[in-house]
């Protein structure tokens, strides 16, 4: 969540001589290169200041524009965030050594076997017992999963170092 406050912003290399946060100074510490990100420069500026709890009209003050805009600005902000998140799931699920289908229908219950079994013809190892490996299924499947039905069909996959992926 992001604070109403900027006086919680956080170290004071963050913040310029007259008290206010320095986007430049926040992009350059997190290694922002705009020509690799999926953001543009303006964009990574502006949630770098809600990160750091400026409220959307503060910031367009500060960028001469107006708060409407800095809504959009951030709005796109974050989807661009939500899609780079969604490819690199893609891309870790295409190279996971272990890949299992969970179809719509699946009772949840039974989703830890099909996945100890993928995982044991993959050589690979899972960390988890049945019941918390049910519960990580359950819980990044989203609304895919009512309480013990898997209403819609997933795709489990199991990194080399045991890292589970549901999509």
């Amino acid at each position: 969540m992001v604070a109403d406050d900027a006086s919680s912003a956080g170290d004071a290399g963050d913040v310029d001589d007259a008290g206010d946060v320095d986007a430049a100074e926040l992009l350059a510490r997190a290694g922002f290169d705009a020509d690799a990100s999926v953001l543009t420069e303006r964009q990574a500026e502006v949630l770098a200041l809600r990160e750091r709890g400026l409220r959307q009209s503060d910031i367009a003050d500060r960028l001469g524009t107006s708060r409407a805009n800095v809504s959009s600005v951030e709005a796109s902000a974050r989807d661009n965030v939500e899609r780079a998140k969604e490819t690199v799931a893609f891309a870790e699920a295409l190279s996971a050594p272990v890949r299992v289908e969970i179809p719509e229908g699946t009772d949840l219950y039974d989703a830890p076997k099909r996945v100890y079994d993928a995982c044991d013809e993959a050589g690979v190892k899972v960390s988890q017992t049945a019941p918390d490996l049910m519960k990580t299924i359950g819980e990044r499947a989203g609304d895919a999963v009512y309480g013990r039905e898997v209403r819609e069909r997933l795709l489990v996959t199991v990194a080399a170092d045991g890292r589970i992926r549901v999509r």
